[in-house]
């Protein structure tokens, strides 16, 4: 059977290009709890620069939403862009659902990943 176009995937390639050229990296943080958060953030995080923590609405995941705004952002921050949990690469087993417990792994992730502060836009 042959492999359909899938305009889905052809946008996600396009997008961690433009991420990527922008500066920044896809990790994964293990939280240890079952929970997994997946970050696009600095390939080399600059001390003389702020930190910017952007924080997507309801969507497919963090890409699909930040594109336009990473290449210039990126200029001037630290930019960090997380896919929440069940969005993106974003996964947990427990069963919290609330949006106390997306901050606070959102929170665990940053300082997993030794950002310091940071602003946040969403």
């Amino acid at each position: 059977m042959a492999k359909c176009f899938s305009f889905t995937a052809s946008r996600d390639w396009c997008y961690k290009c433009s991420f990527s050229t922008a500066g920044l990296k896809s990790t994964t943080t293990d939280l240890g709890d079952g929970t997994v958060i997946h970050c696009w953030g600095p390939k080399t995080h600059k001390p003389s620069k702020p930190t910017l923590l952007l924080i997507h609405g309801i969507g497919a995941n963090a890409m699909w939403q930040w594109n336009d705004f990473v290449s210039p952002l990126s200029s001037k921050f630290n930019v960090y862009v997380p896919d929440l949990l069940f969005f993106g690469e974003s996964y947990t087993t427990r069963p919290e659902r609330s949006e106390n417990f997306q901050a606070q792994c959102v929170m665990r992730a940053m300082e997993a990943m030794a950002c310091g502060g940071c602003a946040w836009w969403g």
